[in-house]
């Protein structure tokens, strides 16, 4: 369906908005009339928040969760437990696990999983710095956090096998993620539970 604007600038608003994920046009234009609406300090609040969000949020140097220091607001943290790495996909996986409530360790952020279908190998993620921060931080126990797939069991297996001459113990999610499930949507009872009743990972 063809769209017609009688305002360039209302028509590059819209443009610029229906390119974020799950936007389209339709909703792109509910968008910004709705911001047209706005008082201008709100608006201006907006944009000058995403602006300084794209400027100066970078990766902690640590775990690779978004952060805007050297290290983020949870390796930071002195109540976290220090002994503890759940490793996750991405962060919208930190997200998810932290809404659970259920989890109080630190976080490795790979930023994908193994995909030799889609040309991802493990060098182009975060795995070669966990075994040195297992060795570093004196780490007890690794949470395997990946999505059910053959891909999450894929680069679980792979980190597995990179850590097995470490004292620490590794442990993966309870199947009340199921199958193919992605982590990020699962529901946070589901997930929770799932953190709490993790089982010890020997990569079967």
């Amino acid at each position: 369906m063809e769209f017609h604007f009688s305002s360039r600038l209302f028509e590059d608003a819209i443009n610029e908005l229906s390119k974020l994920p799950g936007i389209g046009k339709r909703t792109a234009t509910r968008l910004a009339l709705h911001l047209l609406k706005q008082d201008e300090v709100n608006v201006v609040r907006l944009g000058e928040s995403l602006i300084r969000m794209r400027k100066e949020m970078q990766q902690c140097k640590k775990c690779h969760n978004i952060s805007e220091s050297d290290l983020c607001n949870i390796c930071s943290n002195p109540k976290r437990e220090k002994d503890t790495i759940c490793i996750v996909e991405d962060i919208r996986d930190v997200l998810a696990i932290e809404n659970t409530g259920q989890f109080n360790g630190l976080y490795h952020v790979l930023g994908g999983l193994i995909s030799p279908m889609n040309g991802i190998s493990p060098s182009d993620l975060n795995i070669s710095t966990i075994a040195q921060r297992v060795v570093d931080e004196e780490i007890k126990e690794v949470i395997f956090a990946l999505s059910a797939t053959m891909e999450g069991d894929t680069t679980s297996f792979y980190i597995y096998k990179q850590l097995r001459n470490q004292p620490a113990k590794t442990s993966t999610l309870s199947r009340g993620v199921a199958i193919g499930d992605e982590i990020e949507f699962a529901d946070e009872v589901t997930l929770g539970r799932s953190i709490v009743n993790r089982q010890l990972y020997n990569g079967a």
